[in-house]
């Protein structure tokens, strides 16, 4: 039990690049941002974001992918609030920094667990690799069809409480207690009033020292966590409103995966999870596109072969984002 909850702290304080890049709708024509990750919308000179997510956990899957409910009476929840802020400092270049601070609520088969504190820092930088705004209102030519295509770097920093800190169990944790650094390629296109996207990233961790377990000092040993991809496919409709003010409504499907990690060069078994989520969002942008409210409900199907090793959640999140032109 406890390593499944570890690794339900693990994604969403932090790792998750939840990185849901459908939040980051039509970026090169507005501007969006998730957890994770903010995107500038073009021209634009910074960026401050404010989400809170309510994260939900309903059971887990094995590591063959089997699905086990939580005992009758369970009741495990986590809540995030992400402060991030997105800064242009070069006409194709933007950095981005998320601080989230977490907190734990949980019953758990008679353990009962009330923590709170920091989670993982993220550290991003994207290039855009185009020069003008990529959204069209009619495809006249082939160029048209040109997405708005986006290189990014994001470093995890392990700011939060990881299992080896001073915890008493995996209901304690915040953070993952590795750095990480993910490359992402994010392909985003929108010919008024559709929209998609494609994220596609792979991250390593850094391999760390251990010396402590849950509390417990143990013999000093070297552990690396396994490399990690995403892939991320979003499509949306956009709703012009009288003011033009508009309504997004954005679906989205989301596939990560990371490998076994190593202790002292060796492989370990017990590491490396899948999961397989779907995600619904509706933003409301102003009609200067300056402000923009976003709401999201990411859902982990139940049913068996979604996920391996990996707790089933259900992830709300309410976010509001104010662009500096």
């Amino acid at each position: 039990m406890n390593k499944i909850y570890q690794a339900g702290a693990i994604l969403l304080t932090g790792g998750i690049v939840s990185f849901s890049h459908s939040a980051a709708w039509a970026a090169s024509c507005c501007g969006g941002g998730s957890a994770a990750s903010l995107l500038l919308p073009k021209f634009s000179k910074a960026m401050s974001s404010a989400s809170l997510d309510i994260e939900q956990y309903d059971g887990f899957w094995n590591q063959e992918g089997d699905h086990t409910p939580d005992p009758p009476g369970s009741d495990l929840n986590q809540y995030r609030l992400n402060l991030g802020y997105a800064h242009r400092f070069a006409p194709r270049w933007q950095g981005s920094i998320n601080v989230p601070y977490v907190w734990n609520e949980n019953d758990y088969a008679g353990l009962n667990s009330s923590t709170n504190g920091l989670g993982d820092t993220t550290l991003g930088i994207w290039y855009e690799n185009f020069d003008a705004i990529q959204c069209v209102w009619k495809v006249k030519e082939l160029k048209d069809l040109t997405p708005a295509t986006y290189f990014g770097a994001t470093l995890t920093v392990p700011t939060g409480v990881s299992p080896y800190d001073d915890v008493r169990n995996s209901f304690d944790i915040t953070g993952r207690g590795f750095y990480r650094l993910d490359g992402t390629i994010l392909l985003d296109k929108t010919v008024y009033p559709w929209n998609a996207s494609l994220t596609l990233s792979y991250g390593t961790h850094f391999e760390r020292s251990v010396n402590r377990e849950y509390g417990n000092y143990v013999e000093p040993y070297k552990r690396r966590l396994g490399d990690r991809t995403l892939f991320s496919l979003s499509f949306g409709y956009t709703q012009f409103l009288e003011s033009m003010s508009t309504f997004t409504y954005t679906l989205a499907y989301s596939d990560l995966q990371e490998n076994e990690g190593k202790v002292d060069g060796q492989r370990d078994p017990a590491t490396g999870f899948r999961k397989r989520s779907f995600a619904a969002t509706v933003a409301f942008a102003t009609f200067d596109r300056n402000w923009v409210i976003k709401l999201t409900w990411n859902h982990a199907p139940r049913g068996d072969d979604w996920g391996e090793n990996f707790p089933t959640t259900d992830i709300y999140t309410l976010g509001v984002s104010h662009v500096y032109r």
